[in-house]
């Protein structure tokens, strides 16, 4: 077998492979033997076909199909021959595809970059330091009691944060428009579910009450037939209900799953949720940096197939997640292409990584990890068991823990300072980048 390789760009290879004939002919003829011993022709017995009748029937198919199985097999071989990793199928052009000549191809593929790792002393990361307070604590109680606030009904005239159940019916220049109208809709005063000014004008309403309001839709308002127009609602309020906290009892607790205890046994499970939010906040953000570092460190050109590939798995996520009657490839690659190659970027170097610092899963960890994910659960040790014995579950958890232990490692090597800021700046989403 004869092989040449030439160089068309930094990742893309334009390999030449000869194939003797002497090799292609054993194929046809292994296939036409094979053909022979099961063949039905009429006038012969099974098995007793004539290898001529046998060629001059099956010959054309059985050279098909060994010439397809040789590119298949003699690609695979030259690319280990040559030491190339290819990095998606190839385009296999024929060069020479004549009967008793010698068989020639070309296949056009992109490989793997060839990279190390480099400037993990360049990296600048900031690392959080926080811990959650008996005021941290405090002010989560409050608002896991405002998440199940109750209303009640009141006589007196309505208040920002006082529930609401509404008719009303909208008009533009006198005439009704679409959405406009609506029949026993709650809203709570304050909440900026409505238009600008529509909710500050049923401050003060009493249940039973019918008040014309006449707010004005915002210039960027998304229905541009309504942008910037004023309309007239005329507002009939069938209850005006206040907000009732629920009470630190038992009764509350029980909605979380906590029976004994009272409220220092729920104020403790608290913090342990907290606390766990806050561990997984810190380590997300400074993985999120090292990635960004290693990112703007080593700048990878990557395959174009690795890319695409990477759209399509995009593609079919935003389907199962948004739902509809599309299909993934109907969405605009555009759309996805540039967190595809982040991903595709990323994935090279975090591998590199593991493969220059000879990384391997640390179980104890792989341990650690899984006990503190079903320490959320009510019965962890069924959880732990549950994952021991789920083989690919394993393997997602070990892809974590490793990916953890490179983002310690360049943590070994980057200008890290330490910052101390509060539980709730700890456990803030980080700030989308500013457009230039």
């Amino acid at each position: 077998m004869q092989v040449s390789v030439e160089s068309t760009s930094a990742l893309e290879r334009r390999m030449t492979v000869g194939v003797p004939v002497e090799r292609i002919e054993t194929e046809v003829n292994k296939r036409l033997q094979q053909t022979a011993r099961r063949a039905k022709v009429p006038g012969f017995r099974p098995g007793k076909v004539p290898m001529s009748v046998i060629r001059q029937r099956y010959e054309d198919a059985a050279r098909q199909e060994a010439l397809g199985d040789l590119i298949q097999a003699t690609f695979y071989e030259a690319v280990v021959e040559q030491k190339l990793n290819p990095a998606g199928a190839p385009a296999v052009e024929p060069k020479s595809f004549e009967k008793g000549k010698d068989l020639e191809y070309v296949a056009t593929f992109e490989v793997f970059p060839e990279f190390q790792v480099t400037g993990l002393d360049t990296i600048a990361i900031e690392r959080l330091q926080a811990e959650v307070a008996d005021s941290d604590v405090d002010n989560m109680l409050d608002i896991l009691r405002k998440q199940n606030t109750r209303f009640e009904a009141v006589e007196r005239a309505a208040e920002n944060g006082d529930q609401l159940n509404i008719d009303f019916v909208g008009k533009i220049d006198g005439e009704a428009f679409a959405g406009g109208s609506a029949k026993g809709t709650q809203l709570v005063l304050g909440s900026g579910r409505m238009i600008p000014g529509f909710e500050d004008a049923l401050v003060g309403v009493k249940a039973g009450e019918e008040r014309v309001i006449n707010p004005t839709f915002p210039e960027d308002y998304q229905n541009l037939d309504l942008a910037g127009k004023t309309a007239e609602f005329t507002v009939t309020v069938n209850s005006v209900s206040a907000p009732q906290l629920p009470e630190l009892n038992d009764e509350f607790f029980a909605l979380f799953g906590i029976k004994d205890g009272g409220l220092e046994g729920f104020r403790v499970e608290v913090r342990k949720n907290m606390e766990r939010e806050l561990r997984q906040a810190i380590k997300s953000k400074i993985k999120n940096q090292v990635m960004d570092g290693l990112l703007a460190a080593n700048p990878v050109e990557v395959p174009k197939a690795l890319i695409g590939n990477e759209v399509n798995r995009l593609r079919v996520q935003a389907v199962q997640q948004f739902g509809g009657n599309i299909k993934p490839d109907q969405l605009p690659a555009e759309l996805f292409e540039e967190q595809a190659k982040r991903r595709v970027v990323l994935g090279l170097i975090v591998a590199e990584v593991v493969k220059q610092f000879e990384l391997k899963p640390d179980e104890a960890r792989v341990r650690e990890l899984i006990e503190e994910m079903a320490s959320a659960y009510q019965e962890p040790e069924q959880v732990v068991a549950w994952y021991y014995k789920n083989d690919q579950q394993m393997n997602e958890v070990r892809s974590v823990v490793l990916e953890e232990q490179v983002v310690d490692t360049v943590l070994q090597k980057a200008n890290v300072t330490d910052k101390a800021v509060s539980y709730e700046d700890a456990v803030k989403p980080a700030e989308a980048p500013k457009a230039d």
